[in-house]
């Protein structure tokens, strides 16, 4: 996967399912539960937090190192 637009596009629709399956099998039986009560409020928040988290585990841009004689 090179393209960042699909990596991330991964890991939004990754976390939408995952915060659809917090609504599904977690939920909230009262209704006073601001997320997870309403479906698609927590799919919302699942697909924020996967946006989120694709940035967090991208791999460290590689540096050039200069041999010592090269450096001032």
């Amino acid at each position: 996967m090179k393209n960042p637009i699909v990596k991330k596009a991964f890991w939004v629709v990754g976390g939408a399912i995952v915060g659809f399956a917090w609504y599904y099998f977690v939920g909230c039986a009262t209704g006073s539960c601001p997320i997870s009560s309403n479906p698609y409020i927590s799919t919302g928040y699942g697909g924020l937090i996967g946006l989120l988290a694709s940035g967090s585990f991208s791999s460290p841009k590689k540096t050039e190192v200069l041999p010592k004689d090269a450096q001032h």
